[in-house]
């Protein structure tokens, strides 16, 4: 009987400590000048508002990322009318005076300037970002994108115009993690500067902190499909593993890398000359530009002899970006690297480091052969620019990012996403750490 009559004792102190405990969760959610009423409130003006260009009133963001036809249909047409697109024009100017005073700057253009959990601050990421001009494409992907915990290095193209290497400048200067690369480069499309674009970065984030996790680099025209704790949970999965695309080389791109390639007036030609097998047999593999590493990846590159001598053979062939870090990714040793055994193959589709949608493989929803559904913006070089259209199926996706996005082209496409991403990650805080100890009732 003493026994039973100790265990009922516990149960009901138990029962009373947890009734206590949310009546007075419930008192202090009622009192409006309290820390948690403070904290809400702080989260909650960081919600887009119709007043940063882009009106909601004109068009129906909901309905558009649902992929309801009449809203698409409104949204296209509002996107062609003058008044729509004076309205929401950005000039360099604004930028470079918005920042002489960067507290009002980042209030007004709602940048996250803290952790929103503490696994994200865990787990800081490392950002190159490679940009030639469309400043507001630029700052609109830096603010998507930013959280204080990670690092961003910006390479402006040497060519970029006055107004737009100053306002990327103005805009860098009011971020303590936000940094021009140490070098800059004349970027030319297809040629080696693009890579070393990137890799002057790798080499600026990789001696600047130590407490980064992954690398991802981006170009001006990116946009992210994730909140900064979706990417932070699916890296986490990969396990230091990296994620990007790594195929055999196709044969009718065989010539990129057979022949000898010059850059003269700036366009890259191909010369007469073969050039020599590549460095220790290296099997060359066919990707992108675009990857998501881990930090020991950059290591590697910056570092391994092997990967230092097959960057200098690459320098002289055709869009070295589309073979060189897919054949650093199965390269034995290299941390999260596959065994270039052609099973181990990976695809754009298929990596999440960027959805990119290429012409060719476009085609009908009943069509058996296409690889995605036809693009609903307009298409440069072969590739989409998305439209409104686009949305729906693309947060379908698994890729962390989609290439290209143009605020000049289709501005609601991106007004809509980054008001997506930032109600979705103010609703993914983790609010049982608003309330001390109400995260071990649970």
């Amino acid at each position: 009987m003493r026994f039973l009559r100790r265990g009922w004792q516990v149960l009901l102190l138990r029962i009373t400590v947890v009734v206590g405990s949310l009546w007075m969760i419930f008192l202090v959610s009622q009192l409006d000048n309290d820390w948690t009423s403070a904290r809400f409130l702080e989260y909650s003006w960081l919600e887009y508002a119709d007043d940063d260009g882009s009106p909601e009133k004109e068009y129906n963001c909901p309905a558009i990322l649902l992929g309801e036809r009449e809203a698409v249909e409104q949204a296209k047409i509002l996107t062609i009318t003058k008044h729509f697109r004076k309205s929401i024009q950005i000039p360099d100017d604004y930028y470079i005076n918005a920042t002489q005073d960067c507290r009002a700057f980042k209030l007004s253009r709602k940048y996250v300037t803290f952790p929103l959990s503490k696994e994200e601050e865990d787990f800081p990421l490392a950002y190159s970002m490679v940009v030639h001009h469309k400043v507001q494409n630029f700052e609109r992907v830096l603010r998507a994108i930013y959280a204080p915990q990670n690092i961003y290095c910006v390479h402006v193209d040497k060519k970029s115009e006055a107004s737009v290497s100053s306002a990327i400048s103005a805009i860098a200067s009011c971020f303590p993690n936000v940094f021009l690369v140490s070098q800059a480069e004349n970027v030319v499309y297809a040629g080696w500067p693009r890579v070393q674009a990137d890799l002057n970065c790798m080499a600026d984030l990789y001696n600047a902190s130590t407490k980064w996790k992954y690398f991802i680099n981006l170009c001006g025209q990116d946009f992210p499909l994730k909140t900064n704790l979706e990417m932070v949970r699916m890296l986490r999965t990969l396990r230091g593993g990296n994620s990007l695309e790594s195929e055999s080389m196709p044969p009718e791109k065989k010539w990129r890398v057979s022949y000898v390639h010059q850059i003269i007036n700036g366009g890259i030609q191909t010369t007469k000359e073969t050039k020599d097998p590549p460095p220790f047999n290296l099997p060359i593999m066919s990707g992108s530009a675009y990857i998501v590493v881990s930090r020991g990846y950059v290591r590697s590159v910056l570092k391994d002899h092997r990967i230092r001598a097959l960057i200098e053979w690459s320098k002289d062939t055709y869009s070295p970006d589309e073979h060189l870090w897919a054949t650093i990714q199965r390269v034995p040793g290299v941390p999260g690297s596959k065994w270039p055994n052609r099973k181990y193959d990976m695809s754009d589709v298929n990596a999440i480091a960027r959805l990119v949608k290429w012409q060719w493989h476009e085609g009908s929803e009943d069509s058996m052969g296409a690889v995605y559904p036809e693009c609903k913006g307009n298409h440069v070089r072969s590739v989409c620019v998305y439209g409104a259209g686009d949305l729906q199926w693309l947060l379908e996706q698994d890729h962390l990012f989609a290439n290209k996005f143009d605020v000049d082209t289709d501005p609601i496409a991106i007004f809509c996403l980054e008001k997506y991403l930032r109600q979705k990650a103010l609703a993914d805080l983790e609010w049982l750490e608003i309330v001390p100890g109400l995260n071990k009732l649970f």
